[in-house]
């Protein structure tokens, strides 16, 4: 069932800028340089990511090829496995119904679907960090004697919990270790400081985190030098402390995500904090650590400055787990659905609808938007791509409007079950329609000239660049061949957490240098003045947007 949401179409899609592409470069060059320790963008080093979810894009681009599924399928997998284990976990819980309910919630809330069929990071990351708590949680159930039989091998899901965690901090940093962190503080501050884990059962599984990130920061020093490994380090506390690539927003930037993103799963959970009559200690601890899950990775990363949807996207187990939790007491008459979740799911679910219903429509007359993107150039030059909408694409909107029509007729008549089912199974497959409808035309105004432009030039002995705007496009799309001054000799001389630029990459030799082969240079229109004062850089087409221009290696002769 998994297969039939995930893979069809996983590929018929460009990547997206900057994080799908960019991470599919760094793979697409593990496989090229035959390097698996170092993680290179631009065959330059790249420290700001470990290396393991490259490694698995760069395993799939072996059996797929270097193109889209190959980057998408790891995290395509992903969801199949994180679903089958939500099930099989809830089952343990609570049964078979529980288990339906925490995996349809979470396959059935936007933003949950959408990463299991990108090419991100954060999947695997989150269903790592999920794995090393909940093995701490399961051995702590062991040794306090909170479940109902005999849990066997109670050291290894200690051991396995904080091997899962050790490769969350190798998929993506050690934030994965502050997350855990900071959930098991404060989980023992509530318990008033009671040892739910002895002290050295506690740095054992510490230590035992630390071995997969260390083994690879070890392995490349030794290889290479400190270089990388301090450059790494620091980039992990400017990324806590500063604004990234200018994503910086309002202290609740991230609820707002997360109730929109997580919807329908984020209205349920939000009557789960009001549950009274928790059976056992289990579920009163269980659903304690859901609760304090969420709210540090809610608080910290409202904190921290740097504001990226995904950054919040590891609270989507916790959010599940409470939906599914408070369906099941309703189903059960337990608790009772409020008047106001029914306002907010409408108010949430047809903001949705209308979005996706006006979308079709407004494209179909782009001068109707045109007035209001007067001052972006850009932006109205986006609108004269050759997008078709058929009526067709009204569909996803109108199959939300029956999904939700669907539950309050099962609601009001009491059979929550079936309302519970059809909404989150109506809601994955609003995603499927969305995205098979949607996705592709956004990506035509978006990006789909210039990444035609520089699939023309795969091939060609020449050198590609962007100009006045940030892309990691031009280099795997063109498929960037090694370039002649790369070298793979350790790097040690770090100024200001940079390498030392290849000439190759360098804009300005390559604007302004004397190059030895022509160069094509891609903006967009707002920029266009800016590149086109620059001596020997003539125009050679403009399409959606995007400028193409072109700087002959024989003028300099």
């Amino acid at each position: 069932m998994c297969s039939l949401l995930f893979l069809p179409g996983l590929g018929r899609v460009h990547l997206f800028d900057w994080d799908e592409i960019n991470f599919a470069e760094i793979s697409r060059e593990m496989v090229t340089l035959g390097d698996y320790l170092r993680v290179y963008v631009n065959f330059e080093p790249f420290w700001e990511k470990p290396p393991l979810f490259f490694w698995l894009q760069a395993a799939s681009m072996h059996l797929f090829g270097v193109n889209e599924f190959a980057a998408r399928f790891p995290n395509a997998v992903c969801g199949m496995l994180t679903l089958v284990l939500l099930y099989r976990m809830g089952r343990f819980l609570r049964g078979h119904r529980f288990g339906m309910l925490w995996a349809g919630a979470y396959v059935g809330s936007i933003l949950p679907h959408l990463y299991f069929r990108s090419g991100i990071i954060d999947p695997w990351f989150n269903l790592f960090i999920f794995l090393g708590l909940s093995g701490l949680i399961a051995f702590s159930w062991q040794r306090n004697k909170l479940v109902d039989g005999p849990l066997k091998g109670q050291w290894r899901f200690l051991a396995g919990g904080a091997m899962a965690l050790g490769l969350a901090v190798l998929v993506k940093g050690p934030v994965a270790l502050v997350i855990v962190g900071l959930t098991v503080l404060v989980y023992w501050f509530i318990r008033r400081f009671q040892m739910f884990v002895s002290l050295p059962q506690g740095i054992l599984y510490l230590l035992i985190a630390l071995i997969p990130p260390l083994l690879w920061l070890g392995l490349e020093t030794w290889s290479n030098g400190p270089g990388f490994a301090t450059a790494f380090t620091r980039y992990q506390y400017r990324l806590l402390t500063t604004p990234d690539a200018g994503h910086a927003g309002f202290p609740g930037y991230h609820f707002v995500v997360l109730l929109v993103g997580c919807f329908p799963a984020s209205i349920l959970a939000l009557r789960a904090f009001g549950l009274r009559h928790l059976e056992n200690g289990r579920d009163k601890d269980a659903w304690l650590w859901a609760v304090i899950l969420l709210a540090v990775v809610l608080v910290l990363f409202s904190i921290v400055q740097s504001k990226i949807v995904h950054y919040s996207s590891m609270c989507y187990f916790p959010i599940a787990y409470l939906a599914a939790m408070a369906g099941h007491h309703i189903i059960e008459q337990r608790s009772a659905w409020r008047t106001w979740m029914s306002a907010v799911l409408n108010l949430v679910g047809g903001l949705a609808a209308m979005v996706c219903l006006a979308a079709p429509i407004v494209a179909r007359h782009p001068e109707w938007l045109r007035p209001l993107l007067a001052k972006d150039e850009f932006a109205l030059a986006n609108l004269q791509a050759d997008i078709y909408w058929s009526w067709w694409t009204l569909l996803p909107g109108m199959f939300l409007v029956g999904t939700l029509s669907v539950f309050h007729i099962y609601r009001n008549s009491g059979q929550y079950t079936k309302a519970f089912t059809r909404l989150f199974a109506g809601a994955a497959l609003f995603m499927f329609l969305g995205l098979s409808f949607f996705i592709k035309r956004i990506e035509g105004y978006s990006q789909r000239a210039a990444i035609d432009f520089y699939e023309q030039l795969e091939g060609q002995d020449v050198y590609v660049m962007t100009h006045g705007f940030k892309s990691y496009a031009h280099i795997f799309y063109f498929k960037k061949p090694i370039p002649g001054d790369f070298t793979q000799a350790p790097t040690s001389d770090i100024n200001d957490m940079s390498f030392q630029q290849l000439r190759s990459s360098d804009p300005n030799w390559l604007l302004h240098g004397e190059i030895d082969k022509d160069v094509y240079i891609v903006t967009k229109v707002n920029k266009a003045d800016q590149l086109l004062n620059i001596p020997e850089v003539v125009e050679i087409d403009r399409l959606n947007g995007f400028l193409f221009c072109k700087r002959s290696s024989k003028t300099q002769h």
